[in-house]
């Protein structure tokens, strides 16, 4: 049933692509997204834009 629901919103797209402007802007979020992960898994991050690691919460104990 799901790949039904996925093939109809396909055909849909064919018949009615969305405009260039979208699919640009859906490009360059992409292509900056994965350029800021290459730069973050490089290492090339500044101490000043990361973040401590968070300390745990206490653990509650119930009695």
């Amino acid at each position: 049933m799901n790949n039904m629901i996925w093939l109809l919103r396909m055909a849909r797209w064919v018949r009615n692509p969305p405009p260039a402007g979208r699919v640009w802007l859906v490009a360059i979020v992409v292509a900056l997204v994965v350029v800021l992960g290459t730069i973050e898994w490089m290492g090339w991050v500044p101490d000043w834009a990361t973040q401590d690691r968070p300390r745990r919460l206490p653990q509650v104990q119930m009695p």
